[in-house]
């Protein structure tokens, strides 16, 4: 027997001693959850707290506050355009690492949906369009993170493709590309890392509510994959206590009054549930806690953490490793040493480094691509203009601001006060400063200190529903009400438009006092226990063609221009879709006008998802550099003089523009959502319209040239040859894909097969070997209701990106 069977029957001992020792109530009430991020401990078997902390990119922990810093990675389209499930499990034992630091058990993430539409607002959330290096990716991370004996929750089970009406949306989709691509990613994950939990969409599949999806939890994911985890429903999506535990939903959060609970044990009392079915859903958080150790008498998982990990080093290198150069013309990139270098772009100086929603964490430090360039780069040879910005509305108070909140009573009595990261406001359940209660809880005043680095006009404002006195330098500017408007998202509603409420000259260095008191109203409370609003701010406004100019010139003075251009957190955010994919503000002008000063120009492109690029072609080079991460600044500075290579692949197609893109609708119709494309999404539909898109999926370019020398394949897996012909080190991602010789079952022209990243010296020669997987071959029978292989001859293709094939191969099955 292995030590890992011998743990598990063990860990199952004890799940099953404690599951003998609760009462109903007891196991109703663990089900439902305790507050916002936890369980009840049970300490009459030996049960702790068990908590959980948003992710992907950081362990945020149970409170929105700075004073417990977290290391932000990249986001996760940029860990996927590594092309490294090696580097994703490294990122996952870095996380795991934090976790335990913060005391959390479980990391919710990773989001393992796929990139349908270049609109679904939280792409950057996500890993691919691809369900294949999807779940490889993901099967990484999650391997990673339960290395360090955390537990994950693989999410959103399932097709939670799209921000649109995300509580309500039903989504139909036929089961063939249900099993083929949304489907695959989870798949793959649960039978080659084990995951430990799992996480139900708030949508509908097929007409059923996720959280209740008999077919697909408990036939699919438990049946046929044998997941043997825990099932937690997304915050809020449990709406059903029957429907619930028959739907095989395990924890209803968060707590404690969800659907479970007293509802719960009242239904199995009135013979509406079976007692049984609610120890199944025990024994399953039981089994989670055992796995992490939050059960007495269980061994846990992992007993020895991994080694420590330096996490600013790794969340550096996932950067540079996610970077795709998409464009190098007339050998751009490196810059040549001892040139001068123009920067320009807001986000140059203010970092968009992660995206908007649950996944915020606050980093102890953020390296900015200024920061990194003037640290990298001889003294007098950079110079720095903002050029344009991508947004000229309000944002919460951050730069220059030194804020805090303090909350009282309805008698106006101190009840504690706490720092704030930012001028945002979001404590959700008990997420409260020490000695403050909801019920308690009267008003709450961010005050602080606001020292401006302008001079000219600064707009302040507010953002959130209720009253509001917003008072800067001793004079009250703003005195009323918000109320609702039409957003139907609990995300829209409290972080939306932010409303300006006053303009006041400030000089620079001068600083400030500033205030905005928020009395609380049941009128405006949030759907749970919340206090959620943010006190905003803009820099004096400027004449943007002064911005352009100004940073015109500094370009025509310097040997090589860098244009940071960026989307904004009311662009790619949870809670909303896209309406386009512009960039914002007046950045495409700045481009275009620095790259006519300057043939030697270089683009970075700040976002989590696609964006149009029409100036693509008239600027030397091109980095993709994603929401990089808080060490992001360095990274940039490290591939733009050579320090590191860009080894991102591209893992989404990058559209030239939203028009002409196969799949774009993200919109329910009457509440429905079709998928009506069938298993053509991504490169799949590019292909099957014979469309081309400004960079193809997999697509990145290095610092060094390869050969593709040989290819020999077998029904097993191929093996390619491959050269380093440049002259220093680099790394290539061999991709592998298939193209059926004669299609007999609707199916796309080519697909990802397999993959692998390696690295070579120059001159170096590398025999790469690549498993073909049996599924590649299959097809969901929709008939049969299996997967059925489809015999013939293929095309097996060695390539450098979908449309840059190297080698050719036919193989027969």
């Amino acid at each position: 027997m292995s030590a890992q069977a011998g743990g598990d029957e063990a860990r199952e001992r004890a799940v099953e001693a404690a599951l003998a020792r609760l009462d109903l109530d007891t196991k109703a009430r663990l089900l439902a959850g305790q507050d916002m991020w936890s369980l009840p401990a049970l300490p009459g078997i030996g049960l702790a707290s068990l908590v959980m902390s948003d992710g992907p990119i950081g362990v945020r922990g149970v409170r929105w506050t700075a004073d417990d810093p977290s290391v932000a990675l990249p986001s996760p389209t940029a860990l996927a355009s590594s092309w490294d499930p090696s580097l994703a499990r490294r990122a996952g034992r870095l996380l795991a690492q934090e976790a335990r630091r913060k005391g959390v058990h479980v990391l919710l993430a990773p989001t393992v949906n796929l990139h349908r539409s270049p609109l679904g607002g939280r792409h950057f959330e996500a890993y691919s369009e691809d369900p294949y290096l999807t779940g490889e990716i993901g099967t990484g991370y999650v391997q990673g993170v339960q290395d360090g004996g955390v537990g994950t929750t693989v999410k959103h089970f399932v097709a939670n493709d799209a921000e649109t009406d995300r509580f309500t949306v039903d989504n139909t989709i036929a089961a063939r590309p249900l099993r083929e691509l949304y489907l695959a990613p989870f798949e793959a994950i649960v039978k080659n890392a084990r995951p430990w939990g799992i996480m139900t969409a708030y949508n509908q599949v097929n007409g059923v509510t996720m959280t209740e999806h008999h077919h697909l939890v408990n036939e699919v994911l438990r049946g046929e994959w044998g997941f043997d985890g825990c099932n937690v429903s997304d915050w809020m999506a449990a709406r059903s206590t029957r429907r619930g535990i028959e739907g095989g939903l395990d924890l209803a959060m968060p707590g404690p009054h969800t659907v479970y609970g007293e509802a719960l044990a009242a239904a199995v009392r009135a013979g509406e549930v079976e007692e049984a079915a609610v120890d199944r859903a025990v024994r399953n958080v039981l089994r989670l806690a055992a796995r992490v150790g939050a059960l007495a008498g269980a061994p846990p998982v992992v007993t020895e953490a991994p080694e420590s990990v330096d996490g600013d080093a790794l969340a550096r290198e996932v950067a540079h490793r996610g970077f795709v150069l998409v464009r190098n013309e007339a050998g751009a990139l490196p810059l040549a040493t001892g040139r001068t270098v123009a920067l320009s772009g807001a986000a140059a100086r203010d970092a968009r480094i992660l995206g908007g929603g649950s996944a915020q964490v606050f980093p102890a430090h953020v390296v900015s691509p200024l920061d990194g360039l003037t640290a990298a780069l001889p003294e007098g040879s950079l110079t720095f203009r903002v050029g344009a910005d991508p947004s000229d509305e309000l944002s919460p108070a951050e730069q220059g601001f030194t804020l805090r909140a303090i909350c009282r009573d309805a008698g106006g009595a101190v009840l504690g006060e706490g720092t704030l990261p930012n001028g945002q406001v979001q404590w959700i359940g008990d997420d409260l400063p020490a000695g403050v209660t909801h019920e308690a809880l009267a008003s709450i005043e961010v005050v602080g200190a606001f020292t401006p680095r302008e001079s000219g006009e600064h707009s302040f404002g507010t953002r959130g529903l209720g009253a509001f006195t917003l008072t800067v330098a001793g004079e009250t500017v703003f005195d009323g009400v918000q109320t609702m408007g039409p957003e139907t998202d609990p995300f829209e509603a409290f972080f939306g438009a932010p409303v300006e409420r006053a303009r006041v000259a400030l000089t620079a260095g001068r600083t400030v006092e500033v205030s905005l008191l928020h009395p609380l109203d049941k009128q405006f409370a949030a759907p749970l226990p919340a206090v959620m609003f943010s006190l905003v701010h803009v820099g004096p406004r400027r004449d943007p063609d002064e911005l352009i100019a100004e940073a015109v010139e500094a370009a025509r003075a310097a040997d090589t221009a860098v244009v940071v251009v960026a989307t904004t957190e009311r662009v790619e955010s949870e809670g909303f879709d896209r309406k386009d994919l512009a960039l914002p503000g007046r950045q495409d002008d700045l481009v275009r006008a620095v790259a006519a000063a300057n043939p030697r120009t270089v683009v970075v492109v700040n976002a989590g998802s696609p964006v149009e690029m029409p100036w693509r072609e008239e600027v030397a080079a091109v980095i993709l550099g994603w929401f990089p991460g808080q060490e992001g600044g360095g990274a940039l500075a490290d591939v733009l003089t050579g320090a590191a290579e860009p080894g991102g692949r591209l893992p989404t197609t990058w559209p030239a523009a939203l028009v002409g893109t196969p799949v774009t609708t993200t919109a329910p119709t009457d509440g429905r959502l079709d998928y009506e494309e069938g298993v053509f999404i991504g490169y799949r539909a590019w292909d099957k319209a014979g469309a081309t898109p400004a960079y193809p999926f997999g697509h990145g370019l290095g610092y060094t040239t390869w050969s593709y020398d040989s290819l020999e394949v077998t029904p097993a897996g191929a093996t390619v040859r491959i050269t380093n012909t440049g002259t220093r080190t680099g790394r290539e991602v061999v991709q592998i894909y298939l193209a059926p010789s004669s299609d007999t079952a609707e199916r796309p022209a080519r697909w990802l097969a397999g993959f692998a990243s390696v690295e070579a010296a120059p001159g170096a020669s590398l025999d790469v070997e690549i498993p073909l997987p049996r599924r590649a071959f299959e097809i969901w029978d929709e008939e049969k209701h299996a997967w059925t292989l489809v015999p013939g001859a293929y095309e097996v293709r060695a390539a450098r990106s979908l449309t840059d094939t190297r080698l050719t191969a036919t193989l027969e099955v």
